[in-house]
């Protein structure tokens, strides 16, 4: 075979190697990153339930629509440091309380996913502000935040409620993505001094470390070469790096007492992490895992609702 023709075979070959990794990064970025529906399922789905868990959940959600069908609701917008309106549901059942809890959904979702712990806040005496995360529900974006540009967001929401309301006392809580973007939002210095504390359930603790596990999980395939390509993408297209956003690098600057929650058996965003999270923080900070609970299914355990209302008390005057 002549040279030239190796050449040209050789040439090919790299060229449909080149094609393949593009086509493979190209893919996760739209599975994972562009805005859309997601294939996860963020809690425990219809089929592998009991019937008993079925009617319990039905019975929840017959609950949660009468009070918020009664609720004085309120649809906000803001726009967020990069141009995109962003909106968000105000639940005002309380207007003469300064206590206000924000509340981040998880990847997938809306602000609407929350409305069942949205309700134990309001019984509680809290208001509430349910955000929809860029790329998601309302809000404008082409992409999911994944936790790093929602950060700013979040801060942005928090400004909102102090500036309307300047005596407020304001909680973070994030389930999930919108926990990582908790964690993430924490570790600012801009963040308003309003809040009084933060709660995060299953969060990740970086978005390499949560993309490595998906990207294996969904295409079965070693991960750093993607890697490199999907977060090449997400920073032509989102204008972010993700080797910088790291809950856990962003914890080693809070100062914001957290409380650290996670399912035992969350095999989604994996059990561990929650250690790191945990350990990296450098305020006052509360653990608390609940056996036998998968990902975002500590609500399950019947101290729940407690143990978030008494670590949240403690930092209300």
């Amino acid at each position: 075979m002549k040279t030239k023709t190796k050449l040209m075979i050789a040439a090919g070959a790299a060229a449909g190697a080149a094609a393949s990794y593009y086509g493979v990064c190209e893919l996760a970025y739209n599975r994972f990153i562009r805005r859309g529906p997601k294939f996860f399922a963020m809690g425990p789905q219809e089929d592998a339930l009991t019937e008993e868990q079925r009617a319990e959940r039905r019975q929840r959600q017959e609950a949660v629509q009468s009070w918020f069908a009664a609720s004085q609701v309120q649809d906000l917008t803001l726009t967020s440091f990069d141009g995109l309106r962003l909106h968000a549901t105000q639940i005002l059942n309380h207007p003469d309380s300064d206590k206000w809890i924000v509340m981040a959904h998880g990847y997938g979702a809306d602000s609407l996913a929350l409305l069942p712990r949205a309700k134990t806040f309001d019984e509680a005496g809290f208001n509430v502000l349910l955000p929809d995360l860029r790329g998601h529900g309302l809000s404008e974006g082409d992409y999911v935040g994944m936790g790093w540009n929602d950060r700013r967001d979040l801060i942005a929401w928090t400004d909102r409620i102090a500036s309307e309301h300047p005596d407020s006392q304001i909680v973070l809580f994030g389930l999930s993505m919108g926990a990582s973007a908790v964690m993430m939002a924490c570790g600012e210095e801009d963040l308003n001094d309003r809040v009084v504390c933060a709660i995060e359930e299953c969060g990740y603790t970086s978005i390499p470390a949560i993309a490595e596990k998906q990207v294996r999980s969904a295409f079965g395939i070693a991960t750093q070469p993607v890697l490199i390509g999907l977060s090449t993408l997400i920073k032509m297209r989102c204008g972010y790096s993700v080797w910088e956003a790291s809950a856990v690098e962003q914890l080693r600057q809070c100062r914001v007492p957290m409380l650290f929650i996670h399912g035992e058996e969350d095999d989604f965003v994996p059990y561990d992490m929650v250690f790191e999270n945990y350990y990296a923080c450098t305020s006052e900070k509360e653990l608390y895992t609940v056996p036998a609970a998968r990902h975002c299914e500590a609500y399950r355990s019947p101290h729940y609702d407690e143990r978030l209302l008494r670590f949240i008390r403690r930092f209300l005057h």
